[in-house]
């Protein structure tokens, strides 16, 4: 039998797999005059926004499978990732980021982040609610669909729901307010300055 710690991370591995498989199908909807278009996330363009997810998942095997420090890793994943082939660049790093959480006790270790050792299911979920929020940021820039699946919505209001309102300017605009009665969508991108 399973333990509950390793459900648990049977679970959170599932999500992650999900949110950015979301927000691989969006990347690959990008057509070749979209990747200059103007996101809901202010100063980023359609590229920058990819290029911000690529890089995240680019940090995965060096901080997740590898023990390293950020201080370590030094400044390989600064700028522009992309080059040439964005989508390309975005399907290597996705494939990287998920091999490396799905190592066996990958979860159950710590990793070290720009404000200290974080363990690793952690990260995993703050990864999974930003590839969320993202995936409709990217939906919106280029006219795709924009529903989100609950279980992805539910899992990021869980992670941002906790520490939302202490998240920096840069990171997110802040809170808008929304009608009674609007669903847990409309609520979890309010929460986060989004305006459905």
């Amino acid at each position: 039998m399973a333990s509950p710690a390793s459900s648990d991370h049977a679970r959170l591995l599932g999500l992650h797999r999900e949110a950015v498989a979301l927000f691989g199908s969006r990347v690959h909807a990008v057509r070749p005059d979209q990747w200059d278009l103007p996101t809901p996330c202010a100063e980023w363009s359609v590229r920058d926004l990819v290029n911000h997810l690529a890089v995240e998942q680019l940090w995965v095997a060096p901080l997740v499978a590898e023990g390293r420090t950020i201080a370590d890793v030094g400044d390989a994943f600064d700028g522009d990732v992309l080059g040439a082939g964005p989508v390309g660049v975005w399907d290597t790093a996705v494939a990287a980021a998920v091999a490396a959480f799905a190592e066996p006790g990958a979860l159950d270790g710590t990793v070290h982040l720009s404000y200290g050792k974080t363990p690793a299911a952690a990260y995993c979920s703050q990864m999974v609610a930003d590839a969320v929020v993202h995936s409709w940021d990217l939906s919106r820039a280029i006219g795709a669909d924009e529903r989100l699946p609950d279980a992805l919505v539910e899992a990021a209001a869980r992670e941002f729901g906790g520490y939302a309102d202490q998240l920096p300017p840069s990171m997110f605009d802040a809170p808008v307010e929304v009608p009674d009665g609007a669903d847990a969508q409309t609520r979890l991108l309010a929460m986060l300055g989004r305006s459905v």
